[in-house]
């Protein structure tokens, strides 16, 4: 438990019924938290911890730093629960990373208080970890609504790891996970089932929003639940988790019945097939393209196993309503009419082995672009993707298909809040403090710029960072308080690469950077096992450094050096094979470095006869 310390705060004066008509408490519009800049000199009093001392503490683990691998743990004496265990996507400078998860090593000795983890919705960045990291902390529950059920379920069949226990539950679901009273509200995302998750804790109430936007005309599923937020509100929230990943954008979030609109028009009018690249996980534009393409007469065909398996479960939870003849397998494109054809598959952020890049290089078994195909990308570019994508759009222009994309018509809409959606969110719940979340440190602060604009006080927004700890509590008066402390716990990068989890290390990276970037080169050494002698003149192997036959000249200097390092005096080096390696290492990469301004990796080899 963290040390607890006696701090001053400011007295918060929002509007609240417990205020009224109380003498000396001033009142306020009920719609918005404005504190009066130009009043009375502001009033301090002393925070005093929970009689006993403890705390309940609010620790985000992942999504302060980054988009994605979002994670939040909260605490109470003994008792943990956890929402959202999601992964992140490597930047460019980590090569061979698949991707990165939360570390949990906090946890460690307290797998047996982990009263379960709650998942606010089925995409990647908010389950990918679960395989990973539930089998390490005691496999405690996992909590979903069925569509994010069905993809956990799914997903875990392919990893040989302990079987996830998953609990179904609904959005009127009410969990008693240990001291804790978890219920939820539903929310707007750009995949069904998304939720909100409301964690009534000893301090006072917790809401998080997960992924979110406000659609008033949404796919499949209703409006947001405006009526439980501002219900909540009401009662009361003392601390509000947002979600920020659009927070730099004006206005308001685009409805996805605008984007169906669109769709309709663009595949009704297409002279020949259609092929849409998207996220198998936005589940809501796919099932619109289904649909369209069904009523416009059109075969649909899938592309990419997450998108297959996705859909399939959508289908049997109802989601997704489609014929089984409208559906038709990829190799089967060529037996039907071009302009009867929609295909939509995966890679629309330029990933080389997806199916959209297959497609436009000249690898998909099936499908080859001809022209008159029309290519929609319906989605929005990650962070760091944004050059192979471009490559990707070019290669089809260079097919003479016609090239569709949200910078031309309305195909694609943000599943996120922008700023104006995010003013009627803190309108509604009214919290006491407010917690930015889920996107890079700008937009955290972009976020936090929100609260400010509609009167919340810095002191009451807390911007963190990962693994920064925040303390609820109630003061002897019984009103809930919270601090953001400058303690902090583990939240170094995990990485996943191949079947290993954790065992790249921020060396091993490094090392691979520089293997990428200046190439390796390995000096072979022979030397008297008894003497440290060298028996013959030194091979040299290089690998993405220089080309040998070029640089003979080079080549010959460096063995030169080698010999005259490895034949020192020094006492050290007689039979000493590690000292050898490292005064090669050293001499060597100061040479090549004089010599080219390039740093390759050097590895000696010293083989003892």
């Amino acid at each position: 438990m963290v040390q607890k310390r006696l701090t001053t705060t400011h007295r918060n004066t929002r509007t609240n019924p417990r205020h009224e008509n109380k003498p000396g408490v001033k009142a306020h519009n009920k719609n918005t938290r404005r504190d009066d800049k130009k009043g009375s000199a502001i009033e301090h009093k002393k925070i005093f911890k929970t009689p006993n001392g403890e705390t309940v503490n609010v620790i985000v683990l992942g999504g302060l730093e980054e988009v994605g691998r979002n994670c939040t743990l909260i605490e109470y004496k003994n008792d943990i629960v956890i929402v959202d265990m999601g992964l992140e996507f490597p930047e460019e400078d980590m090569p061979g990373i698949d991707y990165i998860i939360p570390n949990m090593s906090y946890l460690k000795g307290k797998e047996k208080n982990v009263r379960g983890v709650v998942i606010t919705h089925g995409h990647y960045d908010h389950i990918g970890a679960i395989p990973h990291t539930i089998p390490n902390i005691g496999n405690p529950p996992v909590y979903a609504l069925p569509i994010a059920g069905g993809i956990i379920k799914k997903r875990q069949e392919d990893f040989n790891t302990p079987k996830i226990n998953v609990k179904d539950i609904n959005i009127d679901s009410e969990l008693q996970l240990g001291v804790f009273k978890v219920h939820f509200f539903h929310i707007n995302h750009n995949i069904p089932d998304s939720a909100g998750i409301v964690i009534e804790t000893p301090a006072g109430t917790i809401c998080h929003t997960g992924d979110w936007k406000f659609d008033y005309h949404p796919v499949g599923s209703p409006p947001a639940d405006f009526h439980k937020i501002a219900r909540l509100g009401e009662k009361g929230v003392l601390l509000l988790m947002g979600d920020s990943t659009n927070a730099c954008l004006e206005g308001h979030q685009t409805s996805e019945k605008v984007i169906g609109e669109e769709l309709y028009d663009i595949i009704d009018k297409a002279p020949g097939r259609v092929i849409i690249g998207t996220f198998a996980s936005l589940l809501s534009r796919v099932k619109q393209i289904m649909e369209i393409s069904e009523r416009l007469g059109r075969k649909v065909a899938l592309d990419g196993y997450s998108m297959k398996t996705n859909v399939e479960i959508a289908r049997a939870l109802g989601f997704i309503h489609i014929s089984d003849k409208t559906l038709i397998n990829a190799e089967d494109v060529n037996k039907y009419p071009n302009e009867k054809i929609t295909i939509i598959c995966t890679g629309a952020q330029g990933e080389k082995r997806a199916a959209l890049s297959r497609i436009a290089n000249d690898e998909h078994r099936s499908i080859k672009i001809v022209p008159k195909d029309t290519v929609i990308f319906s989605s929005s570019v990650v962070p760091g993707n944004e050059s192979s994508v471009q490559r990707l759009k070019d290669t089809f222009y260079r097919k003479r298909a016609k090239v569709i994309h949200k910078d031309i018509m309305d195909v694609h809409a943000g599943g996120h809040a922008k700023k104006e959606d995010i003013k009627l969110m803190l309108t509604l719940f009214r919290p006491k403090y407010y917690m930015p979340i889920e996107g890079n440190h700008f937009l955290l602060r972009e976020n936090a710029e929100v609260a400010y604009s509609m009167g919340w006080k810095e002191q009451d927004v807390f911007v963190a960072d990962n693994g920064q700890i925040i303390e609820l509590w109630k003061d002897k008066n019984g009103e809930g308080q919270a601090l953001m402390t400058s303690e902090k716990v583990p939240t170094d990068y995990v990485f996943v690469d191949g079947l290993g989890v954790g065992d790249v290390s921020q060396v091993v990276l490094r090392d691979r950077q520089m293997l990428a970037e200046d190439g390796m080169v390995v000096a072979i050494i022979q030397v008297e096992g008894k003497t440290g002698k060298i028996v013959e003149s030194p091979d040299i192997v290089s690998r993405g450094f220089v080309h040998m036959k070029e640089n003979k000249q080079l080549i010959q200097e460096a063995r030169t050096l080698i010999k005259k390092v490895a034949s020192s005096n020094d006492p050290k080096s007689a039979a000493d094979a590690d000292f050898i390696r490292q005064r090669v290492r050293d001499e060597l990469g100061k040479f090549l470095f004089k010599k080219t301004e390039r740093r390759p990796m050097v590895l000696p080899v010293v083989i003892e006869v």
